[in-house]
């Protein structure tokens, strides 16, 4: 091994390693209670748990893979994988398999690909190379480009329809727009006319998109159909009170009141078993993983590195605020996953991916320097 390896290898976000694989095992610890019902003659556990064992892996082969290259060669991936991202996205839109609605997944047969999982990572890379060309504050015209390149493919998720997916893409790009900075008039405008523009949005929604949010303001409306997740949710991790009912003893999990146990609503199973002070341990795992990532973002010694890191950190940090608010009635049901605790195969080898290139910039921000 030369010394250069060596280094980097020195240079490797250990944290960010261990605290990653600490998450993903209890997630799939998760999974193996949310996979279990009970039955007269005893448990019965579905195969979601070593399902997600396999991903891992893959997942894991990916980060390894993510790390291995100088990720400033992204830069001339960016445009061709962009637009094969696009190209995915419009083939789901004639070809894709239709799963409780929505046209979300190609089947390739031995894998069903989920190409808007893909679109989060080269509309990372694209928005992070767009934005790093320049120093200096962010000027109309870089604004409106960079908008641009996260429009297209988020308009094309939310038409499958995948709200939460599309908005998970343009939430990742503004705060990696944010983190870039912007002239003062233009934050002026955006505070003006952003919000302005929300409730027009409610006429693009679908009915049922409508009705979540009606739901959301009022779940006892209509308790036994569009109001069900949330209050099933709510109690599921009330009941666990303080300690939980431990490993395995959620009733509102293994009898089947709680439904997508195992997806979006698998924090409420940890929440049931493993109480208050289970759940307040694993959001703070969480900020740890949320503060490493941070912390590459800030070590990073070029502009795309960092805003790679900084990207990947929001990526992470608005699927883990409207999962866990989506879980507890605070916000509406818009599908988004938690990270490493949802089962998921194209979600966990994306997260797996993102982590391994903020590893990449964690390990090279020694080899050239400050731009």
């Amino acid at each position: 091994m030369s010394p250069v390896d060596r280094r980097m290898l020195l240079y490797i976000n250990w944290g960010l390693v261990g605290l990653t694989l600490i998450l993903f095992g209890l997630g799939v610890l998760n999974l193996y209670s949310a996979s279990g019902f009970r039955l007269e003659q005893g448990m019965e556990v579905n195969t979601f748990y070593q399902k997600q064992l396999i991903w891992g892996a893959m997942g894991f082969f990916a980060m390894l893979l993510f790390m291995i290259f100088d990720y400033r060669h992204l830069k001339i991936t960016a445009w061709p994988l962009f637009w094969v991202t696009l190209i995915l996205l419009i083939c789901v839109m004639f070809f894709g398999k239709v799963v409780y609605g929505a046209r979300r997944w190609l089947d390739l047969g031995f894998f069903n690909l989920q190409p808007s999982e893909l679109a989060k990572i080269s509309t990372l890379i694209i928005g992070a190379r767009l934005l790093s060309r320049e120093s200096g504050l962010l000027s109309w015209s870089r604004l409106f480009q960079v908008l641009l390149v996260g429009l297209l493919p988020a308009g094309l998720i939310i038409l499958q329809p995948d709200l939460g997916s599309g908005l998970n893409v343009l939430l990742l790009l503004g705060g990696i727009i944010l983190y870039r900075g912007l002239k003062p008039l233009i934050l002026k405008v955006a505070a003006v006319v952003v919000p302005a523009m929300l409730p027009l949005g409610w006429f693009c929604l679908h009915p049922y998109q409508k009705q979540r949010i009606l739901t959301f303001l009022d779940p006892t409306n209509d308790p036994l159909g569009s109001g069900y997740h949330i209050i099933q949710s709510t109690i599921a991790i009330g009941s666990g009170q303080i300690w939980g009912k431990g490993f395995l003893g959620g009733t509102q999990s293994q009898l089947r009141f709680l439904p997508e146990k195992h997806t979006d609503f698998a924090v409420a199973v940890f929440g049931e078993e493993w109480g208050f002070i289970g759940s307040m341990l694993l959001l703070a795992l969480f900020c740890m993983f949320l503060y490493q990532v941070c912390v590459t973002a800030r070590d990073a010694k070029d502009r795309f590195g960092s805003f790679l890191a900084a990207g990947v950190f929001f990526y992470f940090f608005w699927q883990i605020l409207i999962n866990m608010g989506m879980v507890l009635g605070l916000m509406p049901v818009v599908g988004i996953p938690l990270p490493f605790i949802s089962y998921g195969g194209s979600a966990t080898i994306v997260n797996f991916s993102l982590i391994g290139l903020v590893l990449n910039v964690s390990m090279r921000r020694f080899m050239f320097k400050q731009s």
